[in-house]
């Protein structure tokens, strides 16, 4: 069963397909509701532009428009979890840390609304990063009316399975296009990105694409807008960590 799933998985086409199906799994375990979220952009006192993260998720809107678009996850105490380890972590920490007084108001204000919005037992990991500036992490929300007793003993049975199922989705999300961002290149900002880091002047592309430099400029100027960096070689990083350029048409 879980070869045929992985299988489906890796070979999925889009991020939709992959989010579709992975969300079926994972509901089969009783974790009907998940939250995935990937940055590029971590540094030592932020995790970067919400515009540039990757997040999926099939939670009800209003709680996804709260949690990522107020920035709750700011104070979540998972999200601070995730941010400093890697695993698999149950939410059963959070009652202890409550119990130790051990979290801040606005900590508990997040448990709070995680309550009131049916968010209450679950586990969430954190996937191994090849970057300091790069970090995933996945959280999985039990069903209404399971506790967390009930989650934790379906972890002891199906943990490394679910663990590795998880995982690999992780690695798929990363190869393909994500169509959400905010700033997303045209054809032509693309096009010519992908010739600068190829190595190309604007000189080049200019003759490469039947234009004129000052059209080449202009695109390379909307490219920089459009992505929120400053240089041209940040514009390509950025492009490229957001599997933006040198993507194959469907």
């Amino acid at each position: 069963m879980i070869f045929e799933y992985l299988c489906n998985l890796t070979n999925a086409p889009t991020l939709e397909e992959l989010w579709r199906m992975h969300t079926a799994k994972m509901a089969e375990f009783g974790f009907d509701r998940l939250l995935y979220g990937y940055t590029n952009f971590v540094s030592r006192h932020s995790i970067g532009d919400p515009d540039d993260f990757v997040v999926l998720s099939n939670h009800d809107r209003a709680y996804v428009d709260a949690f990522i678009g107020d920035r709750l996850y700011l104070n979540a105490p998972m999200v601070r979890w995730a941010l400093r380890n890697h695993g698999a972590q149950s939410w059963r920490i959070l009652s202890e840390q409550v119990k130790c007084h051990a979290l801040s108001r606005a900590e508990q204000e997040v448990l709070e609304f995680n309550r009131r919005m049916g968010v209450t037992a679950g586990y969430t990991i954190s996937f191994n990063s090849v970057s300091v500036r790069a970090k995933a992490a996945i959280a999985l929300t039990a069903r209404c009316g399971m506790t967390q007793d009930d989650v934790d003993a379906i972890w002891q049975k199906h943990g490394d399975e679910i663990v590795l199922m998880n995982n690999v989705a992780h690695l798929k999300i990363l190869t393909l296009p994500y169509t959400h961002f905010k700033r997303v290149l045209t054809k032509r900002q693309r096009e010519v990105l992908e010739w600068v880091s190829d190595g190309k002047t604007v000189q080049d592309i200019a003759v490469l694409m039947q234009r004129k430099p000052a059209t080449v400029e202009k695109h390379l100027r909307l490219a920089r807008e459009a992505l929120n960096v400053e240089t041209t070689a940040q514009a390509v990083l950025k492009a490229t960590f957001q599997n933006q350029i040198f993507v194959l048409e469907q």
